[in-house]
């Protein structure tokens, strides 16, 4: 591989303008494509193999007529203090209201208050409930501005009104500020690191370009798949950080060639050859895992994984196609490790000084082929003098492997304790900011009516095969009134074959709460009962028991997920490595770095640790997907770092260091880069905890802290004390399996063979006696 990603990388860096007009074109499509496109609403929730999912399919069969998948809105009123709802003015000011809203043509009803008893016990708060004739993503954006407008006319008349439900589409705060700090930092992190504002700029340029391909493909065909809001900003905050990542590894490894002394394109070739491997497996592993969430069986989570793993691919080709391309624009002005541009200055001594006049000697930068390029004693005579921070690091952690390993163990350990209490959920309106007229329209009917009426539970009975499908219904009722933590069961209200009954139930706790969860699997377990001795079938559903077979479903199916992807990326490892323990050794470091990041979530924004420094404003169970999501993000993530610090290392050893030596080296090359690289994947997340949307904010929190842990403290410390207390037996590999495993030579053991050949070949040359004709 290595030496096909060479050839690569010279044909990129030898064919510039062809490379970049490609993705420029690619770039453009997507952008016209997404312009043109129909926007997108919110997209559809299914869970197929629930029972919530298959009481809902009954209900469209049974029920054609009540538009079972509509979206719904209701529109909370509450009247000015000291009045009551009933008053003439507001009663008059409602009704008219009522009326107002049932004139849209994708309306199919509105309910009247006062009809329908939809008002508090002190008469204060009211509300009317509005069903429309198409879900919410096909909802036409007049059909809500005509409800947002109806309901500003009553409250400019006096009333407080306040909105809620699935029709109206959350406008939370965005964090665009937030995002564009992020990349400020990356920036700077990028323009210490590579020591030029020019070097700094190529990885933020391909990776906007990237995530602009991405995001807008996914934007164009939003419509068409019924992609969500999130699945945009997950492909965004991905793409961004591994497109950052990616191109920053391959620019600092062209950087380190050219300090060696090689030509520009040999660099290239080069820097693709052995850290575009690099980059080619850590892309793997990410995408493995993203695409691997695909078998929880979720429609959402699947698009999510597989446009976010998409995004990607096209920052891994972008890295070893268009960052080639642009260094052979860039010539010297991206030079060579240890060496820094004219504006952030240069670095004292001799080296610099060697270094300068190389530079001055090389006459005008055209970038191409075969010209002169700084010699080896630009930086050696520096660098040689004082040992880095990653190499001081690395020789105390040979020196002390197992209190260093005992120190973060124990410290990830510690972190991870608050997991052990963790409680699952999705976001629902409670969850929404207060500045929101959602979250508001929440709290007026939680104040009048209970918490438990935000999420009322939809009991059906099947009684197709009953003999008496009203006794069934009748026993259910009585069934479930008896039960704790219920507030209110309706009267049974049946199809027009008389085959099927609807019966609501109002719980006493909040939507999200464990009481209404335990609520949900009694009235399962005593509808079990019923169905014994009636022969009906009894199905709860719901947004609320939606949500919570959501949870379990995810629950169920991390197990299997985790053995999945990390059985795969556990043998794509040992292909890179060829060792079986150094990938075993990723895989736990790997989880404990997971679970201490569950444990920091938890400690957050379930029990409220901090929670104001990061705008949390609502603590509450953990959303469901967290768990599964995080264990697929950050293992890509994870194995990104793993991939890239330790095959430096292992390049060391096949090239004939010793192991604790190798250990260093590894860290010498390749430590300050990694460090580096998840610092600004860290920016990028961290700007994502800005947002309004609760479950993004949870998100970038959540692989913001899972990347520092993974990098700084598994990566940094763990990582090398467990390989310097393996010693040899960290790189065994039984024989027959070193026969079996394809040899993909990440560490550019061929690119040596093709030196060694060259030699010979030159040599021979120069061996041949001259003949004269």
């Amino acid at each position: 591989m290595a030496t096909f990603l060479y050839k690569l990388g010279r044909l990129a860096f030898r064919r510039r303008h062809f490379a970049a007009l490609i993705w420029v074109v690619l770039l453009t499509l997507a952008g016209v494509g997404a312009a043109s496109a129909p926007a997108a609403g919110s997209s559809s929730f299914s869970i197929p193999g629930t029972e919530a999912q298959k009481a809902f399919d009954l209900l469209e069969q049974r029920y054609p007529g009540m538009s079972a998948d509509g979206a719904t809105a209701r529109v909370v009123f509450k009247a000015p203090e000291g009045e009551k709802m009933a008053d003439a003015a507001n009663k008059a000011i409602v009704e008219k209201t009522v009326a107002e809203l049932g004139d849209g043509s994708e309306v199919a009803s509105v309910s009247d208050p006062y009809t329908t008893r939809a008002v508090s016990r002190d008469g204060t708060i009211a509300y009317a409930s509005v069903t429309y004739k198409v879900p919410a993503m096909e909802l036409k954006d007049s059909s809500r501005e005509a409800l947002e407008t109806t309901a500003h006319k009553a409250q400019d008349a006096g009333l407080t009104v306040e909105m809620g439900g699935d029709a109206l589409q959350a406008e939370p705060e965005t964090a665009v500020a937030g995002e564009i700090i992020g990349l400020a930092i990356a920036a700077v992190v990028l323009v210490i690191t590579l020591g030029s504002l020019v070097a700094a700029g190529l990885p933020l340029l391909t990776a906007i370009i990237g995530v602009g391909i991405g995001v807008s493909t996914i934007t164009a065909l939003a419509n068409a798949l019924d992609l969500g809001d999130t699945t945009s900003t997950l492909a965004l905050m991905i793409g961004l950080a591994v497109g950052i990542d990616y191109a920053l590894f391959i620019v600092s490894r062209y950087r380190s060639e050219l300090a060696e002394g090689r030509e520009r394109e040999d660099a290239v070739g080069r820097a693709v050859g052995t850290a575009g491997s690099a980059v080619v497996f850590a892309g793997l592993t990410v995408v493995i895992a993203l695409a691997g969430l695909a078998v929880v069986n979720v429609p959402m989570l699947t698009k999510m994984g597989l446009a976010a793993a998409g995004t990607v691919v096209i920052a891994v080709l972008i890295a070893l196609t268009m960052i080639p391309a642009l260094l052979g624009y860039a010539g010297r002005k991206v030079r060579p490790a240890g060496e820094k541009g004219g504006l952030l200055g240069r670095r004292k001594g001799k080296g610099s000084a060697n270094a300068s006049a190389n530079a001055s000697a090389e006459g005008p930068a055209n970038g191409s082929a075969g010209e002169h390029t700084e010699g080896a004693g630009s930086t050696e005579g520096a660098v040689a003098s004082k040992p880095s921070l990653g190499t001081r690091w690395a020789s105390f952690v040979v020196r002390r492997p197992v209190a260093v390993l005992l120190l973060g163990v124990v410290g990830l350990g510690a972190v991870a304790l608050p997991a052990t209490r963790l409680e699952l959920g999705l976001p629902d309106d409670g969850s929404q900011p207060t500045s929101t007229t959602q979250r508001r329209a929440y709290d007026l009917l939680s104040e009048g009516f209970g918490p438990g009426f935000n999420g009322p539970l939809m009991v059906v009975v099947d009684a197709e095969d009953s003999a008496s499908p009203k006794e069934a219904a009748t026993a259910v009722t009585d069934e479930i009134k008896g039960l704790k933590d219920v507030v209110t069961v309706t009267p049974a209200t049946f199809n027009k074959a008389g085959d099927t009954a609807m019966i609501t139930v109002i719980p006493e706790s909040k939507p999200s709460s464990t009481q209404t969860e335990d609520l949900v699997h009694a009235i399962r377990d005593a509808g079990a009962g019923v169905a014994a001795d009636t022969d009906a079938k009894v199905l709860v559903t719901g947004a609320t028991a939606m949500n919570i077979d959501f949870s379990q479903k995810l629950t169920d199916a991390l197990i299997p997920y985790l053995a999945l992807v990390v059985g795969l990326a556990f043998l794509l490892l040992i292909v890179i490595f060829r060792s079986i323990l150094v990938p075993l050794k990723a895989a736990l470091g790997f989880l404990l770095s997971v679970l201490a990041a569950l444990g920091a979530v938890v400690a957050v924004f379930q029990w409220g640790w901090l929670a104001g420094l990061i705008g949390v404003e609502e603590t509450g169970p953990i959303m469901s997907m967290m768990p599964i999501f995080m264990v697929g993000v950050v293992f890509g993530l994870a194995m990104d770092y793993e991939v890239f610090l330790v095959t430096r290392m292992r390049e060391a050893y096949v090239h004939g260091e010793n192991p604790h030596q190798a250990v260093v080296t590894g860290f010498k090359y390749s430590a300050r880069v990694v460090a580096a690289a998840a610092a600004i994947m860290m920016a990028v997340f961290a700007g994502f905890i800005g947002s309004g949307e609760s479950m993004i904010k949870m998100i970038g929190f959540g692989l913001a802290i899972a990347v520092f842990f993974d990098a700084f403290v598994v990566r940094m410390a763990i990582v090398p004390a467990v390989l310097a207390l393996l010693g040899e037996k960290a790189w065994w590999l039984p024989k027959w399996l070193d026969r079996a495993l394809p040899n993909v030579d990440v560490e550019g053991e061929g690119l040596r063979a093709h030196d060694d050949a060259a030699r010979t070949s030159a040599e021979d040359d120069e061996d041949k006696p001259l003949v004269r004709v």
